[in-house]
């Protein structure tokens, strides 16, 4: 099957690439540790030319054999690479954003190899605390894609991951978003602070532990927030009763905990109600698993997970832009 579309979603650490035939079906994908913060330096010859640009070269590793093949094939990106650290700056467009319309707002960069990468704007939240993403959107658009009509009229969409994005969405648009920096905090915890010493990584998931700090957060000593609960990933390895393997997926749950005891609080404040929504997950099956766990704790009983997303949203803002044309109907 001859391949229509070169899909990329470049992110801060890692470049995943896609190549997709028509309607959108995968026939290769690839993932690189080329994300924006740690590009490639070694200089090579591209097309002629010596490249000593970061972007060049990663992009060449991801998809330079694909467009050796066929030179022709667009190209459309979305992520960080289109940030003020990225390739070309794609600027943020405002809520309520329309997703299914940023396609015709693209910004578009010129490679080494004659071939123009199109890159998807992010989506700004303009309020006392602004809050953006990029890349999220193309997700948000490849699940609303699939919905039938209406049912995005009681859903959140959850995006976990090292900034984790809650999106609620009407008519197609992007109205609010959330962000919590659950992964990165539980990163820096883990490597870089005092809790991290006592932490023995490496086990298979410890579901107990997990699920013990679910639990913490949502008690009464929860109720005084995570700078007083996470001592706790501390104490209770000294006095005996959290083992050092047991101790990152107890602070996995706490800070998963306080997460989503948080959005739960919030969303009947919006809402007005004790009704919490529907939520589709999309991202790593594994972390997903974890929040779907904790989820259900926090009293969302409406969980499912979306996959493809990203390739699915990457096509259609293609089909938006004239890069591609629509599978015909059979």
């Amino acid at each position: 099957m001859l391949a229509q579309l070169i899909a990329l979603d470049w992110g801060t650490t890692s470049l995943r690439a896609y190549k997709l035939a028509a309607g959108g079906q995968v026939l290769e994908q690839r993932s690189l540790s080329s994300g924006i913060m740690q590009l490639p330096r070694t200089p090579r010859i591209i097309k002629g030319q010596e490249c000593t640009d970061g972007f060049e070269l990663a992009f060449d590793d991801a998809c330079g054999d694909w467009l050796d093949a066929q030179p022709d094939l667009p190209v459309i990106a979305c992520g960080m690479v289109g940030s003020a650290q990225g390739w070309r700056e794609a600027a943020y467009r405002d809520t309520p954003a329309n997703v299914a319309n940023l396609g015709t707002s693209l910004q578009t960069i010129r490679s080494l190899r004659g071939v123009d990468v199109h890159i998807v704007p992010g989506v700004i939240q303009r309020s006392p605390l602004p809050n953006v993403m990029r890349g999220e959107e193309t997700q948000v658009l490849g699940v609303l894609q699939n919905l039938p009509v209406g049912a995005g009229e009681d859903l959140l969409i959850g995006l976990p991951g090292s900034h984790s994005k809650w999106v609620e969405v009407a008519d197609g648009c992007i109205v609010h978003f959330d962000t919590f920096m659950t992964g990165e905090v539980f990163a820096v915890l883990s490597e870089h602070s005092i809790l991290g010493r006592t932490q023995q990584r490496g086990a298979s998931f410890d579901g107990e532990a997990f699920d013990r700090g679910v639990q913490v957060a949502l008690s009464a000593e929860g109720e005084i927030g995570p700078l007083s609960t996470l001592f706790s990933a501390r104490s209770l390895g000294l006095t005996g009763e959290l083992s050092g393997s047991a101790q990152p997926d107890y602070l996995s749950g706490l800070l998963i905990g306080h997460e989503l005891s948080a959005l739960a609080t919030v969303q009947r404040r919006r809402r007005n109600s004790a009704h919490l929504p529907s939520i589709i997950l999309i991202g790593n099956s594994h972390l997903c698993a974890r929040y779907s766990r904790a989820l259900d704790v926090c009293g969302f009983t409406r969980v499912t997970l979306a996959e493809n997303a990203t390739e699915r949203g990457l096509w259609q803002l293609a089909l938006a832009a004239g890069l591609v044309t629509p599978h015909p109907s059979r």
